[in-house]
């Protein structure tokens, strides 16, 4: 039997990792979580690559603020819309640490089974990422 709804399994996880309290986030996952982040090309199973996925955002933006923007609820699917703001302290994606100030909109759409998050799908543009980040040179990312 549940004890929370999908949608509070989700809001928790985002309230953990907004406060970068990446164990807590994690305590609402499931131990086999499926994690699919397509703008890093980040596609496998378990907690440990959901640890990382979090872990390099909060250690890049140490500032990091997680604004939810929009909730959408479908039976056991959680899609949000969030803004993630920060300004770099390390380098993330690829690209060099230029301290410059992130500010993006993205889409992560979870799975909830069994009061756990089972599957975590996270879009952004990359593109823009890059642009924010500073980047000039798409095909050597490292080189500003």
């Amino acid at each position: 039997m549940n004890s929370r709804s999908p949608q509070k399994v989700v809001s928790d996880f985002l309230d953990d990792f907004a406060v970068r309290d990446i164990d807590g986030a994690l305590g609402n996952t499931a131990e086999d979580i499926n994690v699919s982040v397509y703008g890093l090309g980040r596609h496998d199973t378990g907690r440990g690559t959901m640890r990382t996925v979090l872990a390099d955002i909060v250690e890049a933006f140490p500032d990091l603020i997680v604004t939810v923007k929009r909730i959408i609820t479908a039976g056991n699917v959680v899609t949000t819309v969030i803004n993630v703001q920060g300004t770099q302290a390390a380098p993330y994606a690829g690209a060099i640490n230029q301290e410059k100030h992130v500010d993006l909109d993205e889409v992560w759409r979870f799975v909830v089974a069994e009061d756990r998050i089972t599957q975590i799908d996270a879009y952004w543009c990359q593109q823009q990422l890059y642009r924010r980040l500073g980047v000039k040179r798409f095909d050597q990312i490292a080189i500003v």
